[in-house]
């Protein structure tokens, strides 16, 4: 019924029957209870009422002069009493006959709760059950007999301690039932946890739609559903559009841009080099090289088709350092690697990620005076990349900033170098997407540290 399919409606309407349940519990488990006071089934009823009966037929045969009237009682009654088995009569005045004084307490604590002979009943006492009372006529006087034996139902001790403590009794159902309750609770939370999966894929960029969420649960969670759906159609339709953004600025910036380049030639051809045309090509060359970087960054968060994949991290890098070592002996620059791990795997975009890295050792190459040294750490399950430069480094000031696109250090090593701000941006949106961290400190060796965290896998 769609009334039932709001989720405030379930979660009441389990809330009441939980509470509806324990009370019915409450009400209905004591009378399970042996050892209440019970009435007798019409058999018991009968043979309490034949042994009245017989008792009542022999005191008439008894000399009235030979005993005393309550003697009489005794000597029929021991007459009839089974072995185990004791009799007791009760007198209108509530005098108790018998021959047997020791339960005499038990007699008179049931004789008030049971004294109507038209509904005897039964209880139990310990391992005895007294049953009664059974209506005997002697001398025009009505007397009640009680009939005191070895109880045939006993219950446990156990038991017999659970319902005697309702608080514990409370306990052993709350916890009989919580794996019903523990079913139902997991099965109201279920379409949540649908729901968290698909965000979590979304956090990681995957923009497939889930149409399960639109069909489980009550129907706030459909619509949740439907929203959520909704949304990664709209960012999908954003990232559509953005895409094509950067591909019309690739076109439309890089053709004047060409033609700007090609009149520049045609300027030197004509009137020979000078300062000007120099300045024109040079930020010409700069334009070109922040549209590649700007549009290289737009592909990695948007339109990025690479497989993460796990990777040995000394195979990952290896042509990364074998291609900086070499650079390095070209320009007469000294490259170190240090504690490179060689059982340790990442699960990585390896292009993006091997591309960081090699932006980074070329940007400390670009800085450097005459050292480069890379260093790894391995501790409670991540690897720490170091990469220490002996340049002139970067104001402390601007340590947290370097990695924002588009920022530009304002001292001599970014006058000198001409970049463009996005090389950085390109390095921290890369390990990033790989849930690793990167931040920039200054190094023992007086220039720049870059210090890379990546999170290591057990690869299966």
């Amino acid at each position: 019924m769609w009334f039932f399919d709001r989720l405030t409606i379930r979660i009441f309407t389990i809330f009441l029957l939980t509470i509806v349940f324990f009370l019915m519990l409450i009400m209905v488990l004591p009378s399970l209870d042996s050892r209440n006071l019970t009435y007798l089934a019409n058999k018991d009823k009968e043979a309490g009422n034949m042994l009245a009966q017989q008792i009542e037929n022999e005191l008439v045969n008894v000399p009235k002069d030979s005993f005393r009237w309550w003697m009489r009682f005794i000597v029929v009654m021991d007459s009839y009493q089974k072995p185990g088995q004791s009799l007791f009569i009760v007198t209108p005045n509530e005098q108790i006959i018998t021959a047997e004084t020791k339960n005499i307490d038990l007699v008179k604590n049931f004789s008030e709760k049971s004294h109507h002979v038209d509904d005897p009943a039964k209880k139990i006492y310990g391992s005895q059950e007294i049953i009664g009372p059974f209506l005997v006529h002697y001398a025009s006087t009505e007397y009640k007999l009680y009939i005191l034996q070895q109880a045939t139902d006993i219950q446990s001790q156990f038991v017999n301690f659970i319902f005697d403590h309702p608080f514990l009794l409370l306990t052993l159902t709350m916890l009989a039932s919580s794996p019903f309750l523990l079913w139902l609770s997991w099965s109201i939370a279920k379409p949540a946890r649908g729901l968290k999966q698909a965000a979590d894929q979304v956090a990681k960029g995957n923009l497939q739609e889930w149409p399960e969420l639109e069909k489980i649960g009550s129907s706030e969670y459909k619509a949740t559903g439907a929203s959520f759906n909704h949304m990664l159609r709209e960012l999908k339709r954003m990232q559509q559009v953005q895409q094509r953004l950067f591909s019309d600025i690739s076109h439309e910036l890089r053709t004047p841009l060409t033609r700007l380049q090609l009149a520049t030639s045609l300027l030197r051809r004509k009137q020979g080099e000078s300062s000007e045309v120099i300045r024109i090509n040079d930020e010409a060359l700069k334009l070109d090289s922040m549209i590649g970087n700007l549009l290289s960054l737009a592909r990695m968060q948007y339109d990025n088709k690479e497989i993460r994949e796990f990777n040995k991290i000394n195979l990952l890098f290896k042509q990364v350092f074998d291609n900086a070592t070499f650079e390095a002996e070209q320009i007469g620059k000294k490259f170190i690697v240090t504690n490179l791990p060689t059982n340790h795997f990442i699960l990585c975009y390896p292009i993006a990620l091997c591309s960081a890295l090699e932006n980074v050792i070329r940007n400390a190459f670009r800085y450097s005076n005459n050292q480069i040294v890379v260093n790894f750490i391995t501790q409670q399950q991540k690897v720490i990349i170091t990469i220490d430069d002996d340049g002139i480094g970067v104001a402390e000031s601007e340590l947290e900033q370097i990695f924002r696109p588009f920022y530009r250090i304002g001292d001599a090593r970014d006058r000198q170098s001409g970049g463009t701000g996005l090389g950085l941006a390109i390095v921290a949106n890369a390990i990033k997407r790989d849930h690793g961290t990167v931040k920039a400190e200054k190094s023992y060796l007086g220039g720049l540290r870059i210090v890379i965290v990546l999170p290591i896998h057990q690869y299966k």
